[in-house]
């Protein structure tokens, strides 16, 4: 099953992801119009979405796709989950997850333009494709083998990164340089479990300007995603519509000689095995 964001309703797509059923509409109210409707009650809004009659589809224009879990009450993102990108970025590997935030004023949908801090001359914002986890069912101090229960499903995203900010003082503050508006678009759609294939093996990719700059796997995750539900849900409850952006493969921007940074006009799409593709214009 894939749930949209649809110029802020709650919507259901097609298998083939090219048409939408409002679902405001198709419940008589049941659900919707907001897409955070679908978390408050989401077994029970997937159990009605299962046996929907999609007969009443209709195409969309994908502009219009926003943030499948647009007022999450947390954004967590895990830092150097892959060995490669811990590499490349000169820290050592961590030993139990190493979480940051994103404020959810950052989130935006999977298409659109991306602004870039001004002055221009003085930016550095990086790339990170990443898979996106959705909480669907609260996760308080969950077991590893109990965390995908507490899964809505899976999406693309992309950890945007203002990497002067985020490396300035010591230690590092990671959370203000990657949330200026639009640094975290997630997107084009949510995947439940049984659509999105192998978690663990799913292959992401990043384009800039139609060159390959990332290519990795989730296999390659130092902390798979039952780690990840279970460490952060041990210290704090992860809520339904709460996002984990679970770390990106290497190919980023700063790891390259010399860095290489988004410039205004650059495309940018990011994509993730059965979970879609994003393109952003960066301005």
């Amino acid at each position: 099953m894939k749930i949209a964001n649809l110029a802020g309703r709650l919507a259901l797509l097609t298998a083939a992801g090219d048409a939408a059923l409002d679902a405001a509409t198709a419940s008589a109210g049941r659900f919707g119009p907001s897409p955070t409707t679908a978390f408050d009650s989401w077994p029970t809004f997937t159990a009605w979405a299962h046996i929907s009659d999609m007969s009443g589809a209709k195409a969309f224009n994908t502009d219009d796709l926003g943030p499948v879990s647009p007022l999450p009450r947390q954004v967590f993102a895990v830092g150097l989950n892959y060995v490669d990108h811990t590499a490349e970025a000169g820290f050592t590997q961590p030993t139990q997850p190493m979480i940051f935030t994103k404020f959810p004023s950052c989130l935006h949908g999977p298409r659109g333009d991306i602004p870039l801090p001004a002055p221009a001359s003085d930016i550095s914002v990086d790339w990170e494709v990443e898979l996106v986890v959705v909480i669907g069912v609260l996760a308080d101090r969950v077991a590893p083998d109990d965390a995908w229960a507490h899964v809505a499903g899976l999406t693309v995203g992309q950890d945007l990164s203002e990497r002067d900010l985020q490396m300035r003082g010591a230690p590092p503050q990671f959370s203000l340089a990657k949330s200026y508006p639009r640094f975290g678009p997630i997107g084009p759609h949510l995947t439940t479990l049984d659509e999105a294939g192998d978690p663990g093996d799913l292959t992401l990719t990043c384009t800039l300007n139609g060159e390959m700059v990332q290519n990795g796997n989730t296999r390659d995750m130092v902390f798979d995603v039952p780690a990840l539900v279970a460490y952060l849900s041990s210290v704090c409850p992860l809520f339904p519509g709460d996002l984990i952006f679970t770390g990106t493969p290497p190919g980023v921007g700063m790891g390259r000689k010399p860095p290489r940074y988004l410039e205004p006009g650059d495309i940018l799409e990011s994509r993730i095995d059965t979970l879609g593709t994003m393109r952003h214009r960066c301005v």
